[in-house]
């Protein structure tokens, strides 16, 4: 696709609200204001925020609260996640900051070169399913078609946050101001699809959030798919 092409095709979607996977791969950050190895992980997902290729996701985790600085992101939630990836892979240990691409693969997220690897190795996949998503008065239409066998899959609508920028008193980033992107405010399975076929799913999205929709195999398993909705 040319320069031109691409970003004709973006100003399409700024209009429609429709977006259409174009082999975007999804990196997970699990991060937290009071860890001291996390910044440079904030700062390089925040250089991520407009690439076309890479739908990033800051989900910032609670086991960093008792040192003295609450993260006012953090949701248990997102630490059972990480936790879930862990088990899956056959690790018994979670850290920050750590970064997973597409569900399968996951690097220290202050690495930019191993980080940037595994987005290339991912990116040149083949397309296994073909996903569109529409958004019009607070309704989200997804529309998917599989090209291939991908299994049980949960379809995934995360809300985020664009930016914040937040000063930190105590904890182990105490008196830095440090800028966040992409920060998850909700994860939600709104379907359950088997992999196969067609799969047409509507549902309501309250607020103005932006948004982004995945694919994943059940279980926490591959990324198959994901578009992101500004």
């Amino acid at each position: 696709m040319t320069r031109f092409a691409a970003s004709l095709l973006a100003f399409w979607v700024s209009l429609t609200g429709v977006a259409m996977a174009q082999q975007a791969v999804v990196v997970e950050l699990f991060t937290s204001q009071g860890c001291s190895s996390c910044p440079p992980a904030d700062k390089l997902l925040h250089q991520m925020a407009g690439r076309e290729d890479v739908i990033p996701l800051a989900l910032h985790v609670d086991y960093w609260d008792y040192i003295g600085w609450k993260d006012e992101f953090a949701q248990a939630a997102f630490t059972a996640r990480q936790k879930a990836y862990a088990r899956v892979s056959g690790r018994r240990v979670i850290y920050t900051p750590q970064m997973v691409i597409n569900g399968q693969h996951d690097v220290v997220g202050n690495r930019p070169r191993d980080v940037e690897d595994l987005i290339a190795k991912h990116a040149a996949k083949p397309v296994q399913v073909q996903l569109q998503v529409t958004r019009s008065d607070g309704q989200v239409l997804v529309k998917a078609q599989a090209l291939a066998q991908v299994g049980a899959s949960d379809v995934i609508l995360v809300r985020f946050r664009d930016e914040a920028v937040v000063d930190i008193k105590r904890g182990e980033n105490a008196g830095r101001t440090l800028t966040y992107s992409h920060i998850v405010r909700a994860w939600t399975p709104v379907a359950r699809w088997n992999g196969k076929g067609a799969l047409e799913q509507s549902f309501d999205v309250e607020g103005e959030d932006p948004i982004a929709v995945l694919i994943q195999g059940r279980d926490h398993g591959p990324v198959f798919a994901a578009v992101r909705l500004r």
